[in-house]
C-alpha cells in the first residue's frame, strides 16, 4: 500500500518525534531534562545549551567513527575514577549514536580463578581493537593501582610489578599502531556522598551500588593516595593522563567529548549519495496472515 506525500511527511515527523522522546528517555537519570516546573529562565537556557552542544559533539563523533573506519585507525580510551564519578554517563553519550561494531565498550568483571593465574594484562589484550575500531574501557588494567591496592587484592610485589610493566605495555600498544587515551574523572568528597545518597534512595539506581562501592566511600583517603601514586608513576610523555573535573556531570561529559575529538586528526569522509531502491513485487506473492496466538498483546 503506497502513501501520499502528506502521509509520508507525517510518518517521518512522527518518527522524528519518537526519536526525540528516546533522547529524553536516555536523560531520565538526571531527573532534570527539558524545562521543568518552577525552572528559572537561566536553568532552562542551560539545559537547552547542554542538549545543543551534546548533539553537536555527537555528530562530530559520527564523523570520527567514519574516519576511523575509513583509515583503519585503532583507538583505546580508558575511563578511570572514583565510584559515581560519571564515567558511565560519558561512555553512554559517546556510544549513543555510534555503530557498536565500530565503537564498543569493555567493562570487565572481577577476574575468575583462572584469570588470576594469567599474566596480569592478558585478559585485557583480547578486548583490544582491530583496524577501524574504537574500544572504551570502563575501568581497565589500572584496577591494580586502585581498587586492588586499596582493598588488598594484590601483593606489594604485584603492585610494584604493575608500575614496572604498565608503561612498557602501553608503549607496546602504541608501537603496534594503537592510539591510547587515558581519562581520570575527578569528583569531590561531598559530591560523591551526594551521588551515593541519591542511589540509595532511588530504586532505579540502587543496582549501581555494590558492597565494594560502599567500602570505597569509607576508604576515601586511601583511594586518594592510590590515585596520586598512580598518576605520578604512569603519567608519561607518550601516554599522559587527562583529568576531567566531574562535579558537574553535564559539563564533564561535554568537556571530555570535546577533548577526545581534539586528540585525533579526523576529517569528513566522502560518501556516495544513497538512493532507496524500488521494492521488487511478484504477481503471485500473497502474504499470509500472522496467527493471532503469536501477536504480543497491545496493552498500551
Amino acid at each position: 500500500m503506497g502513501h501520499s506525500e502528506d502521509e509520508l511527511v507525517k510518518r517521518i515527523h512522527r518518527d522524528l518525534r519518537d526519536d526525540f522522546d528516546e533522547e529524553l528517555e536516555l536523560e531520565l537519570e538526571d531527573r532534570d531534562f527539558g524545562v521543568a516546573d518552577g525552572d528559572t529562565p537561566e536553568a532552562a537556557s542551560d539545559r537547552k545549551r547542554y542538549f545543543r552542544e551534546l548533539f553537536r559533539l555527537q555528530s562530530e563523533l559520527v564523523k570520527l567513527q567514519d574516519w576511523v573506519q575509513h583509515t583503519g585507525h585503532k583507538v583505546v580510551i580508558l575511563f578511570e575514577g572514583r565510584d559515581a564519578a560519571g564515567k558511565g554517563g560519558v561512555i553512554k553519550r559517546i556510544t549513543q549514536r555510534l555503530n557498536p561494531r565500530v565503537c564498543r565498550v569493555a567493562a570487565l568483571p572481577a577476574p575468575n580463578d583462572r584469570e588470576r593465574t594469567q599474566w596480569y594484562f592478558q585478559r585485557y589484550v583480547s578486548h583490544l581493537p582491530a583496524a577501524g575500531e574504537i574500544v572504551l574501557f570502563d575501568r581497565s588494567w589500572y584496577n591494580r593501582a586502585g581498587v586492588e591496592r586499596v582493598m588488598g587484592f594484590c601483593t606489594d610485589e604485584q603492585y610494584e610489578e604493575f608500575f614496572r610493566s604498565a608503561p612498557e605495555f602501553e608503549r607496546m600498544l602504541q608501537r603496534s599502531g594503537i592510539q591510547l587515551i587515558k581519562y581520570w574523572f575527578s569528583i569531590s568528597d561531598d559530591e560523591q556522598r551526594i551521588r551515593f545518597l541519591s542511589r540509595i534512595h532511588d530504586p532505579l539506581k540502587q543496582w549501581k551500588l555494590s558492597p565494594m562501592d560502599l567500602e570505597s566511600r569509607r576508604r576515601w583517603e586511601a583511594y586518594t593516595v592510590a590515585k596520586e601514586v598512580m598518576l605520578e608513576r604512569t603519567h608519561t610523555p607518550e601516554s599522559p593522563w587527562w583529568v576531567v573535573r566531574a562535579d558537574d556531570k553535564k559539563r564533564a561529559r561535554l568537556n571530555c567529548i570535546s577533548h577526545l575529538l581534539a586528540q585525533m586528526p579526523y576529517e569528513d569522509v566522502p560518501h556516495a549519495d544513497i538512493e532507496l531502491p524500488a521494492r521488487q513485487r511478484a504477481e503471485d506473492y500473497i502474504r499470509n496472515p500472522v496467527p493471532q496466538s503469536l501477536i504480543v498483546p497491545e496493552v498500551y
